[in-house]
């Protein structure tokens, strides 16, 4: 993911495995995901994932969602008190960016009609 590609979830929080890996599921909610595809997904090295993930299973972040023969699919838990502020947090951010970027067309539009 280059600078540009950043999400505003990564701008905000920093772009550690962790956060991109929630970052990951956040923008891939409705689907669920094996280990190896949140890796890739999240643009994380297994070890990273491995090093992180315990934390994101204790903390109720994750959750399995099914079991296909011996590989568990997992998707974030968004009934977890955490998730829903991260899900939150997000939002506000889309927001801000929305708001500042209107503000910004805005005085462009002020600008052209003082000249």
């Amino acid at each position: 993911m280059t600078e540009m590609e950043k999400s505003l979830f990564l701008e905000f929080f920093g772009d550690t495995p962790r956060f991109k890996v929630i970052d990951f599921l956040l923008e891939n909610r409705l689907s669920d995901f094996t280990k190896t595809e949140i890796a890739k997904g999240a643009d994380v090295s297994w070890a990273s994932l491995f090093n992180h993930w315990n934390n994101l299973e204790k903390n109720g972040i994750v959750k399995v969602t099914r079991t296909v023969g011996r590989v568990k699919l997992y998707q974030l838990d968004e009934s977890n008190q955490i998730v829903k502020l991260l899900k939150d947090a997000e939002m506000k951010l889309i927001e801000q960016q929305a708001n500042a970027e209107e503000e910004k067309a805005a005085m462009k539009v002020r600008a052209r009609k003082a000249h």
